[in-house]
């Protein structure tokens, strides 16, 4: 009798000592035939989270970074993106600020499909496309949190916690001496 082995999961099976279930033996031939085994599709390991929206259909999210904080309400849309009611070509001048903001949309494959509008507050032009950016993502798991995983594998969805460091006293400015003078 020669050993058929159809798959990875025989072998585990024959390695727990049980007999495969896609091996069924033919007694009057004498020969094995492979029978098809009923798979189940894999499921997710972690539950995903419910759909969080308002009574508008919206999604709202708090971004944060630096010393700006962003609300972000993301809807269903044409991918106008609306920043202290104006559009982001204008409050965003600089296109890597604008490039920075889509990064959320680029890798959960959801270009001009939502529209945002958001208020942002504190800090600078950067700190603020960095605080639309996390509110973005955390509104976006929000609506949709099938897109969780992929969101959260890019790095989208945790704070950065880095801030401008104080002065210290005896000091020109954090860390940077007062000139020496030797005489």
């Amino acid at each position: 009798m020669s050993d058929n082995r159809q798959s990875l999961s025989d072998l585990g099976a024959i390695a727990a000592g049980e007999t495969p279930a896609a091996v069924v033996a033919n007694a009057d031939a004498g020969t094995e035939t492979a029978a098809p085994v009923p798979t189940q599709p894999a499921l997710p390991t972690t539950p995903l989270r419910a759909q969080e929206l308002d009574k508008y259909g919206r999604a709202y999210a708090t971004g944060r970074r630096k010393d700006a904080v962003a609300r972000v309400w993301l809807k269903p849309g044409t991918g106008k993106i609306t920043i202290n009611g104006r559009d982001q070509e204008v409050y965003f001048a600089r296109p890597t600020l604008r490039l920075v903001i889509n990064q959320v949309f680029g890798v959960a494959g959801r270009e001009g499909q939502y529209d945002v509008v958001c208020t942002v507050k504190g800090g600078g032009l950067s700190g603020q496309a960095g605080a639309v950016k996390h509110g973005i993502a955390q509104a976006i798991t929000r609506f949709e949190p099938i897109l969780r995983s992929p969101v959260k594998a890019a790095g989208f969805l945790t704070r950065d916690s880095r801030t401008v460091e104080r002065k210290k006293y005896g000091r020109a400015k954090a860390r940077r001496s007062f000139q020496f003078s030797k005489r």
